[in-house]
Order: structure tokens, then C-alpha cells, then sequence
């Protein structure tokens, strides 16, 4: 289902941060930038243990999913030399991940990707993000591959 070249993949499995966009039910958008895993089939980002001002549950990214499971995540690069600029545009659908097999084998790929992950108390304890992608855009320098 991804139409990702191969480039593009592991644009994703290197990239450190992606911008994740939610809307709640009447549309109002939220972006938060986020930490991410791609599996090679979905994308997935922790709701982690780092201070917020209120619970996970209470997070807007988290009530916009429960309210409207639309979202979009995009991962870029940016540089003064436009010819190297690049964005990986995702869109489908988002939901929670509580406790289950595979949300156990995407904290270990967290784990793996962001060392900051291996020693950060609570890491683990929280759902996890998962967007089945629908729909990818990409786009480096002059050339754009919709899916």
C-alpha cells in the first residue's frame, strides 16, 4: 500500500521529528511536533513520560483522536540550499495503542531509535499514537510523487 521509494523510506526511519496534525469534531486543527517510529507499513508516536500540563488523556492530540481519527503527519528537512529541501506527507487514520503485543514491539523500536527512550522513567506506561497511512506525498527539490 506505501508507494515509497527507497529513499524515502529511509528518509523516514532517520528522521528525528515530525510535525503530527489533528483536528477535533467541528475541525479545529492541532499540530505538536512529535517523535516517531515507522514500521514500514504504519507510523506510530508515544504519548512518552515527559512533564506535560495536564494527564496523557487530557491531551488535545489525544481527545482530537477519540473525536476524529483524521490526521496527518509530515517529517521534513530544511536547508539554506533549496535544492535539498524534502517533505514526507502522510495522511489516514489515527488511533490508540494501549497495552498490547505490538504496542510492546514499537516501544522496543523507540527504544532502539531514541537512546534518550532507554533510561526515561515511565517510558512504556502511556498509549502510543498509530497512523495507517491512506495517503503519502513526497517531495524533494523540483520533483513531487503523489502516492
Amino acid at each position: 500500500m506505501l508507494n515509497l521509494s527507497p529513499e524515502d523510506r529511509a528518509f523516514l526511519h532517520q528522521a528525528r521529528v515530525g510535525h503530527l496534525a489533528t483536528a477535533s469534531a467541528d475541525g479545529t486543527p492541532h499540530v505538536v511536533p512529535v517523535c516517531f517510529v515507522f514500521d514500514g507499513a504504519c507510523l506510530y508516536s508515544p504519548i512518552d513520560a515527559k512533564p506535560k500540563r495536564v494527564a496523557a488523556f487530557k491531551l488535545r492530540r489525544v481527545r482530537n483522536l477519540r473525536e476524529n481519527p483524521r490526521v496527518s503527519l509530515v517529517v521534513d528537512h530544511y536547508e539554506e540550499e533549496w535544492e535539498r529541501l524534502r517533505y514526507v506527507l502522510i495522511a489516514g487514520q489515527g488511533d490508540l495503542l494501549e497495552a498490547d503485543a505490538e504496542r510492546e514491539r514499537v516501544h522496543a523500536l523507540l527504544r532502539e531509535k531514541y537512546p534518550q527512550y532507554r533510561t526515561m522513567r515511565g517510558f512504556g506506561e502511556n498509549f502510543l499514537v498509530r497512523i495507517v497511512p491512506e495517503r503519502i506525498v513526497t517531495w524533494q527539490g523540483a520533483r513531487v510523487r503523489p502516492d
